[in-house]
């Protein structure tokens, strides 16, 4: 679902003080493509309007994979570029910038953003994305939560009668945060082959968005969502006592929201702006303080910081690394390999 904001000038004040100069203010429009809801940006666009009001902006909501579509093909000639991609898929915008689309970002902010996160200068990752499990307390009442990914595996098959059709995730095929997040924690979980099969066995319930999976939590249809973002969840626990968020204490994936500025935005002096800012100390307390977003800055502090979630009894916190690294499962033929390992297609 694509949104569009179009953020105007107060043409009263404006015409005022041009009126006093002698010459109309000039207006440029910077065109986001984001794959964060507009909601959750909205602070941010907001507060970065106030020190530039000069600059509209257009912002367009879109999953990732279609953003990059969109990008490529409108690159191509079929239409005008965006003039900045934010984006969670960490390795397409990894895979724009090996492509040659992007331009350095360089900045004494930027250079505060932690090694792991940035890369060539040219994607630079601007949140710290916990990637959790949550559970509805009032489904698990009288039961354990599970902590840790092997005790999800071992409850799901102590009682498989109680999960079945109750567990949710991201459709991995579709959804390309998802495919992101199952390719790093085949990567690094040793359960899992076993956590999939065990998934499959129990009718895993997929859903494109974050957002949905929460919706079938809250209401009562699922138990348990596996690996949904954390910024979206902990948002949503803080309105619902109904759920509980839990950092897997063997190991807690971490992405970053990505921002890469395309060589050919017809508004890049625009889009360097708005960039600077988000990495700024300004933006990442907007970031945390009114998105709910955990900022990537190791000088934010709070409860949605990286120090507010390192405080938490959780296990090592492993950020997914921006680099080539992320191209391997991008590869056809790896990527198919994977998917089928998931859904257990290569079993039948």
């Amino acid at each position: 679902m694509i949104f569009a904001l179009f953020c105007l000038l107060s043409l009263a004040g404006c015409a005022e003080k041009a009126a006093d100069r002698g010459a109309a203010a000039e207006t440029r429009t910077l065109t986001i493509y984001s794959t964060s809801d507009l909601e959750v940006f909205q602070p941010v666009i907001d507060d970065f309007r106030t020190t530039h009001p000069d600059i509209m902006i257009e912002y367009v909501d879109l999953e990732a994979a279609e953003l990059d579509r969109r990008f490529r093909e409108e690159s191509a000639g079929a239409g005008s570029p965006a003039d900045l991609l934010l984006s969670a898929a960490m390795d397409l915008q990894v895979r724009l910038v090996n492509d040659g689309f992007a331009a350095p970002h360089r900045s004494p902010n930027a250079a505060m953003v932690p090694g792991w996160a940035r890369w060539r200068d040219e994607a630079l990752g601007f949140t710290f994305e916990p990637v959790v499990m949550v559970f509805n307390r009032k489904a698990m009442a009288g039961r354990r939560i599970p902590m840790s990914r092997p005790e999800l595996l071992a409850a799901l098959r102590e009682d498989p009668e109680f999960w079945r059709g109750r567990i949710g995730t991201y459709d991995a095929a579709t959804s390309s945060v998802g495919y992101l997040v199952v390719s790093q924690d085949a990567r690094q979980s040793s359960d899992f082959g076993a956590i999939a099969e065990a998934f499959r066995d129990n009718r895993v319930v997929t859903a494109g968005t974050t957002s949905e999976v929460l919706r079938r939590i809250e209401s009562g249809e699922l138990a348990v969502g596996y690996n949904v973002l954390g910024s979206y969840a902990r948002a949503e626990a803080d309105r619902s006592s109904n759920l509980e968020l839990v950092y897997p204490s063997d190991y807690t994936l971490a992405v970053a929201r990505t921002a890469v500025v395309p060589k050919s935005a017809p508004e890049a002096a625009a889009a360097h702006l708005f960039l600077e800012y988000l990495l700024s100390i300004r933006g990442q307390r907007i970031l945390t303080n009114r998105s709910r977003l955990s900022a990537v800055r190791p000088e934010i502090d709070g409860p949605y910081s990286r120090l507010g979630i390192a405080e938490k009894s959780v296990g090592p916190l492993r950020p997914i690394a921006l680099g080539p690294g992320l191209l391997v499962y991008l590869d056809a033929q790896k990527r198919q390999r994977l998917l089928d390992l998931w859904s257990g297609h290569s079993a039948r």
